[in-house]
């Protein structure tokens, strides 16, 4: 008789055994029928079949089935952000982090006050962003070299630096969940006629707006946020969602480091006072190695990860090799025929292997009668 033991073994592919908890019994007419019957989750199923022919049930129930069990595993390795969008009933927002922003929505534009910081990093950020936008274009206008492109920049808070991306020509949208920082962003533009009509803000959550911008954007800023968000890999989809094939996305954030520790949280926040207590959780904060991870398997390739460093003393950033404190990171989404990995190509690459496998055995059929 062909033994339990390696009946299990050849068709493990086709049921799962080890990993979904399918189990074969054993019968005593190996000539007649075979059952199968998948446990999990309470369902049980029986499949009769000849043994001899029983790789062409398996590639037939394969099929049928479209890799539900035979490719459980293989699925996992694969990304699809884009095979739906994120539904706005779950948030990336988190309450207490709201609270904090709210009680400093009026200062943001004050230069001297807890958000100078942000203002000074003006001159690293809007260089960093316009330049690397325009490798991408092989003409522009002067004045305005990102005329014309659509660029989302996420938790905006007051508009700092959506005002200067605007007055380069950009079409840009500011989100925020914060409405009195949507409300404060809106006043200040308002005293320029042309970032009026240039700069929209909207009160939401990046997840609230997917569905109806998803492929809009050539660029989507999220500087000084991804450190207060309560998922990131959420929040990397849903960037990735809005973003045209082959547009950036552009970070700045803080490393996760004990030196980061040292002088983002106790320094800056509870000896300087540079930045108010409260503004940032060390375990929130992420380490570039961690973020291209998560950047590159939702289909955004990194281009670029710099290291910036904060004077307190001269209130000037500067460019450096290291990132142990803050650093800015470029990442470009994947074309979709480059990125995708169809489901319909994998299942036509497993029932090729599959009916190699089939080809193979030719001494199933005596091993059955043994």
């Amino acid at each position: 008789m062909w033994g339990s033991r390696k009946l299990i073994s050849s068709g493990s592919r086709f049921l799962g055994v080890r990993r979904s908890g399918c189990r074969v019994a054993q019968g005593d007419c190996p000539r007649s029928t075979a059952s199968a019957v998948y446990s999990e989750n309470q369902l049980s199923w029986t499949l009769p079949i000849k043994p001899w022919i029983f790789s062409e049930y398996r590639i037939m129930w394969f099929k049928s089935c479209k890799m539900t069990f035979v490719c459980f595993n293989r699925m996992k390795s694969y990304r699809y952000p884009w095979t739906r969008l994120y539904s706005t009933s779950g948030t990336t927002v988190d309450s207490s982090e709201v609270k904090t922003f709210l009680a400093l929505a009026h200062r943001w534009w004050d230069e001297q006050g807890v958000y100078a910081p942000l203002h000074s990093m003006n001159d690293l950020r809007v260089p960093f962003i316009r330049d690397n936008l325009l490798k991408t274009v092989a003409n522009h206008q002067p004045g305005k070299p990102l005329s014309g492109m659509k660029i989302l920049d996420v938790g905006c808070g007051g508009g700092l630096l959506t005002e200067p991306l605007g007055r380069l020509g950009a079409s840009v949208i500011g989100i925020d969940p914060v409405a009195e920082n949507i409300e404060t962003a809106q006043r200040h533009k308002s005293f320029d006629p042309v970032l009026d009509k240039r700069i929209e803000y909207r009160a939401c959550a990046l997840e609230e707006i997917v569905e109806e911008t998803a492929e809009t954007f050539d660029a989507v800023i999220a500087s000084e946020v991804v450190e207060h968000v309560t998922d990131l890999e959420t929040f990397i989809q849903c960037c990735w969602q809005v973003l045209k094939p082959g547009a950036s996305l552009f970070i700045t954030t803080i490393n996760k480091t004990q030196l980061s520790y040292a002088l983002g949280i106790v320094f800056a926040e509870q000896i300087a006072g540079i930045v108010p207590k409260g503004t940032h959780t060390w375990e929130k904060f992420v380490s570039p190695e961690m973020l291209e991870s998560i950047l590159e398997s939702n289909g955004l390739s990194v281009q670029t990860v710099a290291g910036m460093f904060y004077n307190p003393f001269s209130r000037y950033w500067h460019w450096s090799e290291n990132t142990s404190l803050n650093y800015a990171a470029h990442a470009v989404k994947s074309g979709a025929q480059e990125h995708q990995v169809p489901a319909e190509s994998v299942l036509k690459e497993e029932t090729e292997e599959l009916q190699a496998t089939a080809s193979t055995n030719a001494g199933v059929r005596e091993e059955v009668k043994k």
